[in-house]
């Protein structure tokens, strides 16, 4: 009778590990494997990263599969990356990752592994594998660590979205005045909305996250705003006069609920409705990619609205507005530094504001796709549920003459629940996706247990 077992090759020796016929063997740095690889040496390797199986044959014998746990950097079999799961063979060899110690699977006839699954004894070698030196030397990947795969350095250093903040530091340095406002102003709003790329965890085209910014833009400096203004400031009650404090708190409220609630949170909601539109014009899997098919596709869409929503008011009305009005008083110079303050607070403060609105809109009209039966009161909860944090902030502001400092509490509380509905948007969409084991959170998730 014969035991399949896993050999393992390190600078230290040698050390075996036997197949169980009922359960599967895991490697990985994560002390729960079977076969754990020290942490501190083995940085390629995810905590989970793959693991072996055994599974029946037609004749009755028991074989093993090798399959890759959605691992960062890939399991490696016979030199050629694993896709999903394969059949072992005797003599097969498997590495895990880049660094990680070379395992071959084996047969033995009537002999005792020298070690089994229960061991779990961490290894503590140095790094050996095909690719790595025996000899104590540092290689060239290690001397010059630019040197490693290209890939590594996009997806795991950060390297596009660091390259973009030295573009546009760069660029600060030579420019003032309003091209320095937009300039800064667009790479915190970029800033917010890969904060939220990140949350969501789902690859999406740049192209189109990006489009839904710019065609938010659009649509505010084209005559469609002006048709929402007289729609819901003309003949619905969302007229809100310049002076507020002669209003009651109740009217106030209800003011900006139609006025700002209804009518922004509607127009934000336009890209979203016009990327769905244009993914049914595709077949899968096109109509995935570009159109709104799930929860995370309406977050991402929505807060990238929200994005394009708040450069343009801040960086075409309050921004110059306030310049206009401080630079009359104290002059050029102060009146650009109060433009500043205003910029950076209003931009980055969006991911409790309109971010998290539109956001949590987003998420609705994707649940609405997702579950249809349920979509009219879907969409209406939605939409009434972030129109009312958004009014209930504004009417707050506009209570600032006559309770002062005690605003600033109210609005805490207002931007931490509406921050808090877009998280749990965010984690709800996640569970929710139809391509949740291909998102990217998803495989950070299973390799950070």
């Amino acid at each position: 009778m014969s035991t399949a077992f896993l050999r393992l090759i390190f600078s230290g020796g040698e050390r075996s590990y036997s197949l169980l016929t009922t359960g599967e063997m895991t490697i990985g740095r994560d002390p729960t494997c079977q076969i754990v690889l020290d942490s501190s040496l083995y940085k390629m390797v995810s905590r989970r990263h793959a693991t072996v199986r055994p599974s029946s044959t037609p004749d009755g014998k028991i074989s093993y599969l090798l399959c890759d746990l959605n691992s960062a950097n890939g399991t490696y079999l016979n030199g050629q990356r694993l896709q999903g799961c394969q059949e072992l063979q005797a003599g097969d060899r498997i590495i895990c990752g880049n660094g990680s110690p070379e395992f071959i699977f084996e047969y033995q006839h009537n002999q005792s592994p020298t070690a089994t699954p229960s061991a779990k004894v961490p290894l503590i070698p140095m790094e050996v594998n095909s690719s790595t030196n025996t000899d104590g030397q540092a290689s060239w990947s290690q001397l010059l660590p630019i040197l490693s795969p290209p890939k590594d350095l996009t997806d795991k250093a950060f390297l596009v979205p660091g390259i973009i903040t030295v573009v546009f530091v760069v660029l600060l340095f030579f420019v003032e005045g309003r091209s320095y406002q937009i300039l800064l102003g667009s790479y915190l709003g970029g800033a917010v909305l890969y904060f939220i790329y990140r949350l969501c965890g789902k690859p999406k085209p740049w192209w189109v996250v990006i489009g839904s910014t710019i065609l938010t833009i659009g649509i505010l400096a084209s005559p469609i705003l002006s048709l929402f203004i007289w729609v819901f400031r003309d003949l619905l009650p969302g007229n809100v006069p310049d002076d507020t404090s002669a209003i009651a708190f109740p009217e106030l409220f209800l003011r900006y609920f139609f006025g700002a609630g209804l009518l922004e949170e509607l127009l934000k909601a336009l890209p979203i409705i016009v990327f769905f539109l244009l993914g049914r014009m595709f077949s899968s899997p096109k109509r995935e990619r570009i159109g709104v098919c799930e929860p995370l596709d309406g977050i991402l869409l929505g807060s990238a609205s929200a994005v394009g929503f708040t450069l343009f008011e801040t960086l075409g009305q309050y921004v110059p507005g306030t310049i206009a009005e401080v630079s009359q008083q104290l002059g050029t110079e102060a009146g650009l530094r109060a433009g500043l303050e205003l910029l950076i607070p209003r931009i980055l403060g969006e991911v409790s504001g309109h971010v998290a609105w539109s956001g949590w809109f987003g998420y609705c009209i994707g649940l609405r796709i997702l579950k249809p039966r349920q979509g009219w009161r879907i969409t209406l909860i939605g939409y009434l549920s972030a129109s009312g944090l958004h009014g209930l902030w504004n009417s707050m502001t506009g209570l600032g003459n006559s309770l002062g400092i005690f605003v600033l509490g109210l609005l805490v509380v207002v931007g931490g629940l509406s921050y808090v509905l877009l998280g749990a948007a965010i984690i709800k969409g996640r569970a929710l996706s139809p391509t949740r084991s291909q998102n990217f959170a998803t495989r950070f998730y299973k390799n950070a247990r």
